[in-house]
């Protein structure tokens, strides 16, 4: 058990389970609700629930000893997670989540891409493959 919780695999599937819900619960909750209003909320939620693992789990001093440069981006990153939970509450409340939520996962395509040409990550032949399938596939089930 210890070697499946430090797995990524079993983090990464517990995040698309997670992300799934998220879509159809957002989507029921974004009913009658300005998206924005529903994903200040939600915004919200998380602020708290973050917070409170990180004082349970005896984090809070970390908080100040994080390097210049990780603050930056993490500070950007969560300025581009603002961005998109805007963007997809929107989405959500103006079309199908079946539809809306395989566009939204085209990020995993521009992940591959921007990991190759920013980060300098390297992909194989089938990783490319299965890149191109994700994206057919999210053309597939998002265009009528």
């Amino acid at each position: 058990m210890a070697d499946l919780v430090q797995s990524w695999r079993f983090w990464a599937l517990l995040s698309a389970g997670f992300a799934a819900l998220t879509a159809i619960l957002a989507k029921i909750g974004v009913s009658g609700v300005d998206s924005d209003v529903a994903t200040f909320v939600r915004t919200i939620v998380i602020l708290c629930l973050t917070g409170a693992i990180v004082v349970v789990t005896g984090q809070t001093q970390a908080l100040g000893q994080n390097p210049g440069r990780s603050m930056l981006f993490l500070v950007l990153s969560g300025l581009a997670t603002g961005a998109s939970w805007l963007c997809y509450f929107r989405a959500l409340s103006l079309g199908d989540a079946g539809r809306v939520a395989p566009i939204d996962k085209l990020s995993v395509v521009l992940v591959a891409i921007f990991g190759a040409a920013i980060l300098g990550e390297r992909l194989s032949g089938a990783n490319w493959l299965g890149v191109v399938l994700i994206a057919a596939g999210a053309a597939l089930v998002a265009f009528r």
